[in-house]
């Protein structure tokens, strides 16, 4: 017997689970990396100074120590429970039930598609929010990030000199990033300026592409990753209107999932509360013979933590 209000269905939550694992175009996951929480959470933000500020540390011989003082502030937080519904008719999956099944392939199990599409949605729906927290100025200190105008913008091939820019920026936070973060149509533009080009093939190029591990060995940081989502920001029934998730900006950040879940400081972080659900439950009040309420859903909470640990460019290509 379940013991919740929701049954969920372990083979449908298997399915749900292929798609943990962000696919090319989404980068989630890699930018505020997954950490289990309860479904309350705290965690510490200690005042920037106190561990590079350095009091006496010489001793005399009948004296004490300097005695310091370690004090942070404890920020509660709390996972958010995102999920979507939807309805299968019985008469869709008894139909699916009578076809004959070729021994590979084959029609998919109503049930298997909706959980896929719902599963699909809820993560689109967490790469908005990711985007929106991490191209946005309020979660960077102050020097620490840059609107790009004009000749400064990298898709300036004459002008610009993206790879000075982005060396430059390297050193400003405390701990250096390790993982640079770029919207579609910006990383388009910054692979083949004739700088970073050069840069990478160590010669004079009148034209040429670079790619993201080449990109990052330049820039020696861990790894690039390029957002390349799209959403519909039409309203439902009308005419599908395709923008990108990702705008054309260009993000610095000290990411790392060991270092966040042993409490080290890192840029951002995402809480998860349990693991992702998904399940299915009667519904004889919808169709002549009744359907499955199928449900998809995830308990997170996307967090910044640490904002002096990254540089943000705003609209870094026109």
């Amino acid at each position: 017997m379940t013991t919740t209000a929701f049954p969920v269905n372990p083979a449908l939550t298997a399915i749900s689970m292929m798609y943990t694992n962000p696919d090319v175009a989404l980068i989630a996951d890699q930018v505020l990396p997954r950490i289990p929480v309860a479904k309350k959470f705290s965690y510490s933000a200690y005042d920037l100074a106190q561990a590079f500020t350095v009091p006496q540390t010489q001793v005399g011989r009948k004296s004490q120590p300097v005695q310091v003082d370690f004090s942070g502030q404890l920020v509660n937080s709390e996972t958010v429970d995102y999920a979507l519904d939807d309805l299968v008719p019985n008469d869709d999956i008894n139909a699916w039930a009578s076809m004959p099944k070729p021994d590979r392939g084959g029609p998919p199990n109503p049930l298997d598609v909706s959980t896929m599409m719902l599963t699909k949605l809820v993560q689109l729906a967490r790469e908005i929010r990711v985007a929106a927290q991490v191209f946005n100025t309020a979660n960077y200190v102050a020097g620490q990030f840059a609107t790009l105008s004009g000749t400064s913008q990298w898709s300036d091939y004459t002008n610009s000199n993206p790879l000075d820019a982005l060396l430059s920026a390297l050193d400003v936070p405390i701990y250096r990033p390790n993982l640079v973060v770029l919207g579609q149509q910006a990383f388009t533009k910054l692979r083949q300026h004739p700088k970073v080009v050069q840069a990478v093939f160590g010669t004079a190029q009148t034209g040429g592409v670079v790619g993201r591990k080449q990109l990052a060995e330049v820039l020696e940081v861990q790894d690039v990753v390029v957002g390349a989502g799209f959403v519909n920001t039409a309203r439902k029934g009308q005419n599908a209107n395709m923008s990108r998730v990702w705008g054309k900006h260009c993000a610095l950040l000290y990411a790392s999932k060991e270092s966040a879940q042993m409490g080290q400081p890192v840029w951002g972080f995402t809480g998860q509360w349990g693991d992702k659900t998904a399940g299915d439950m009667p519904d004889p009040k919808t169709g002549r013979n009744g359907s499955q309420l199928v449900r998809v859903g995830e308990g997170v909470k996307e967090v910044i933590s640490a904002p002096a640990l990254g540089y943000f460019f705003q609209n870094a290509v026109a």
